[in-house]
């Protein structure tokens, strides 16, 4: 993060995505090398709810996210030593969204893209099939929320349950990798259809940055996770603005990651184990690559 003095209240549009729509660096770290600042706002959000998110992660976490920025501080390191406030530190205007009208609305034509580039694709993909349980196993359960027509699971990995939930049926029945998928809005109803201890793994690639109940949702992994069993939050600098929470568009990756982890430790005190992050952005001798981090914790025996 930098000092409030420097911040730049546009939303600024670095490329236009495989989406066939614009898609906004929410606050890049260009080649691994440079933290910079994008913030977006609108009337509806307004200034005092950005400013009021950089303040807020300013005073939490202050100089170790200029740290990370300047290349001092490794990202992975935020969450040995964060500092957690006594009680949950985040206001209602943190998760106010540039547009607040029903996320069914945004999401109800299908998109059959991906959303980061190929490279970070590569690396989540490698990154789960180094933490997945062994492919093949029918006592094996995943569920991968705000799912869609693919889940950068490695190729030709099968479980007795792989469970999808996404905002889109026509994108969650193009994945082939499911075998069973719900249509459901988590902004809406956090409530996960599913039983208690069902799942060995949780995933969610991409969109932690849209939840605006992350309690609520981090509660109900907590409930539909076995004991032991993990959820992965994986995440880069690349989102639909107009639909990321306020707390996301005006902050930056260290921030980022500090955010993910206050969610595992805030969801159900004691019920997950510290989180973790790790930083899977893939290294590439020429041109550029999107970030990519994932924040994790398990469920507690």
């Amino acid at each position: 993060m930098i000092a409030l003095s420097n911040l730049r209240f546009t939303c600024t549009t670095t490329r236009v995505a495989r989406t066939g729509q614009p898609v906004t660096k929410c606050l890049a770290r260009p080649p691994r090398q440079q933290h910079v600042i994008s913030l977006s706002y609108s009337g509806r959000i307004g200034r005092r709810a950005v400013l009021s998110s950089a303040a807020l992660l300013g005073a939490l976490l202050g100089q170790r996210s200029v740290a990370v920025a300047a290349g001092q501080l490794e990202i992975e390191k935020v969450l040995e030593d964060p500092r957690w406030p006594e009680k949950w530190p985040f206001r209602p205007e943190n998760f106010q969204r540039y547009d607040e009208s029903p996320d069914s609305f945004f999401y109800s034509q299908p998109r059959f893209v991906t959303h980061i580039d190929d490279n970070a694709i590569n690396a989540l993909t490698k990154f789960y099939g180094e933490v997945f349980p062994s492919s093949g196993l029918e006592s094996v359960a995943i569920l991968d929320i705000c799912s869609s027509w693919v889940s950068h699971y490695p190729k030709g990995y099968t479980a007795g349950r792989v469970a999808g939930l996404g905002m889109n049926e026509q994108e969650l029945s193009r994945n082939v990798q499911l075998t069973e998928y719900a249509v459901k809005d988590l902004n809406v109803d956090a409530k996960l259809p599913y039983a208690n201890n069902t799942f060995d793994v949780i995933t969610n690639c991409v969109s932690v940055d849209y939840l605006n109940k992350p309690l609520e949702v981090f509660q109900e992994m907590h409930r539909v996770l076995k004991p032991g069993g993990t959820a992965y939050m994986s995440f880069s600098n690349r989102c639909f603005p107009t639909k990321a929470i306020s707390l996301w568009t005006a902050t930056g990756d260290a921030d980022h990651v500090w955010i993910v982890g206050s969610y595992f430790h805030y969801a159900v005190p004691g019920g997950f184990s510290a989180p973790k992050c790790k930083d899977i952005t893939p290294k590439v001798l020429f041109g550029h690559t999107d970030p990519m981090y994932v924040v994790y914790a398990s469920k507690q025996a």
